[in-house]
């Protein structure tokens, strides 16, 4: 598989800039975009014609197999400006590498991480200024990739479209979430596409987060596909239990996103020098620590949401309220995370990428 491109990446700059009819203190997450986008096409085993151009749409065939067979990867990444207007991505290797083993898994090509970055900054030279100052303003980076080639036979495309768009986002959520726990409904099975950002994924699990809706929750908490026992994922994020003074997470696998968020949390816990255990999480042991009052927090951890702390989780049509922590992990870890990304804090791991 040839991962070079034919050609360098081609600018076509907007007339005016769409930005002064943004209100950047009303946004609706993912409703607004940037004046520009990247995509490029992959053509006769190549990845050619990369090109920046204005935001806007594209002409598709309606026999495209992304609509047909669902092959069909993203990412999602962040941009921060810190007050002297610079601005940083965080941790963008682990996206390119997550969006290439995702694209793996699907049967898509790999895309080169060289071209990527270069359409990254290239990108930036053009809408920096879409990136807001202050700490939970951010703008949000969604690269994927789509297969385009036409026709209704079940196989692989052999043609595919990798975009970059843009948008300007605050919180994703605010304030505390509520969540049930299903004993029915999984994310995802071993041997499937769990680990993967697929599209599909997040398709399948809107049905069970609108019947969690319908009860007053936010989300659901989901366990695994063989015997529903096993906590694993929070909606969209990587979750984490607190019970005492030891933060306890699933291992990556199959089932689960290898989170980037996550991996930080677990950084963090370690440098703060938490009892920090990544382990198969039982449904009955959270639930016994809910009961005998030792089940501190729990808390998602995403891109988009970077920390969303869990004020009730429900199981079995049982509620189950926690604590308020002042200065609980949550708390704790959102604070450094962000303090970080908006260069407010020393990076010793060298997270940050300056763009």
């Amino acid at each position: 598989m040839n991962l070079t491109t034919a050609s360098p990446i081609s600018v076509q700059k907007i007339n005016e800039s769409r930005i002064d009819q943004v209100d950047f203190k009303n946004l609706v997450f993912g409703n607004v975009f940037s004046d520009h986008m990247f995509e490029c096409d992959y053509i006769d085993g190549e990845w050619q014609s990369p090109t920046i151009r204005p935001y806007g749409p594209m002409s598709i065939e309606p026999a495209a197999k992304v609509f047909h067979y669902g092959q069909a990867v993203f990412e999602g990444m962040k941009a921060y400006k810190d007050d002297d207007g610079k601005v940083f991505l965080f941790r963008p290797e682990q996206n390119m590498a997550r969006i290439n083993k995702s694209s793996k898994r699907l049967a898509i090509p790999e895309f080169p991480p060289e071209l990527f970055f270069d359409a990254m900054h290239k990108l930036f030279d053009l809408d920096r200024d879409w990136v807001m100052p202050g700490l939970g303003n951010s703008l949000y980076i969604r690269p994927f990739v789509i297969a385009t080639q036409y026709g209704v036979s079940a196989s692989p495309s052999d043609r595919y479209k990798f975009m970059i768009i843009m948008s300007p986002a605050q919180a994703y959520y605010t304030g505390e979430v509520k969540v049930v726990i299903t004993d029915k409904y999984s994310r995802a099975a071993d041997g499937g596409v769990g680990a993967a950002k697929a599209a599909g994924n997040y398709a399948a699990q809107f049905y069970p987060t609108n019947l969690a809706r319908e009860k007053g929750y936010h989300q659901v908490i989901w366990t695994d596909s063989s015997e529903p026992k096993h906590l694993e994922e929070a909606g969209t994020m990587n979750v984490f239990f607190r019970i005492n003074d030891t933060l306890i997470t699933a291992p990556t696998s199959d089932r689960i996103l290898d989170g980037i968020t996550r991996k930080s949390v677990i950084q963090l816990a370690k440098d703060a020098g938490i009892n920090l255990e990544v382990r198969p999480v039982l449904v009955s042991e959270v639930v016994e620590a809910a009961q005998n009052g030792s089940l501190k927090e729990i808390f998602g951890a995403g891109t988009a949401a970077v920390i969303s702390p869990v004020s009730t989780f429900s199981y079995q049509e049982k509620e189950y309220s926690l604590p308020s922590q002042e200065n609980g992990f949550a708390k704790k870890f959102k604070t450094n995370l962000m303090n970080i990304q908006h260069n407010l804090a020393e990076d010793k791991h060298g997270w940050r990428y300056e763009i």
